[in-house]
């Protein structure tokens, strides 16, 4: 069974980055004060913690777009993960002091608006320049890989942001066709022959969201112990 098409990364990256985020602000806008407080597909990690890694992120695309580099490349918006494998997150501590230090939600929420917003201005800014060159975390990426990178971190943690909020919007699709693309790359080329969830699935079981049950290890044969391909 093939997988859907995903083909190339859109031309109007930066827009797909302002609907993703776009989508996060939507969601957690609504929010009551409880909301904050419950469980989301990140161990250790309630809604308003990992709304803070998502501004935290946020910051970081603004410090990258800052920071031009003029050095060949080393990473694209695939390679870039395998810095990141399965089981490499960070400790949780910090997301929750820092979340418990807003006074109220509404306050977070401007936060990570503000941020979002100006992190999309400076995408859009960047890639005006097709040769751009941006430095983080040790090492340089087109811009446009750059954006790619924040779409697939944003898109990821909106799937897990939702799971205990009914009614909540989904992740942009483009979103998710590049992040899907992205797992394709990590996966490897096989990712097209053997794979055959939709996007969204694909997603959530190729990070370890989702657990394989026995017709997804039938589907993936040998491949299996490839998933999950990033924590």
């Amino acid at each position: 069974m093939r997988a859907p098409e995903r083909g190339a990364l859109p031309l109007r990256l930066a827009t797909t980055l302002g609907r993703t985020y776009g989508r996060v602000t939507e969601t957690v806008h609504v929010l009551s004060t409880a909301d904050f407080d419950r469980p989301t597909r990140c161990d250790g990690l309630a809604v308003g913690p990992l709304l803070v890694h998502l501004l935290y992120d946020a910051q970081r695309a603004l410090v990258g777009f800052a920071s031009p580099a003029s050095a060949v490349p080393d990473r694209d918006f695939v390679t870039y993960w395998r810095d990141f494998p399965p089981g490499a997150d960070g400790e949780t501590y910090f997301e929750r002091t820092v979340a418990s230090a807003y006074r109220r939600p509404g306050a977070l929420v401007q936060h990570w608006r503000e941020l979002s917003e100006a992190a999309v201005r400076a995408a859009t800014a960047a890639l005006v320049d097709k040769g751009r060159r941006v430095e983080t975390q040790g090492h340089v990426l087109r811009a446009t890989d750059f954006v790619a990178t924040l779409v697939l971190e944003a898109t990821v943690h909106h799937l897990d942001l939702i799971v205990d909020l009914p009614g909540a919007p989904e992740p942009d699709p483009e979103a998710l066709q590049v992040t899907a693309r992205t797992l394709d790359g990590l996966f490897g080329p096989e990712a097209w022959d053997v794979i055959g969830w939709d996007t969204t699935t694909y997603v959530l079981k190729a990070t370890g969201r989702e657990p394989l049950d026995e017709d997804d290890l039938d589907m993936l044969g040998p491949y299996a112990d490839r998933l999950p391909l990033l924590g």
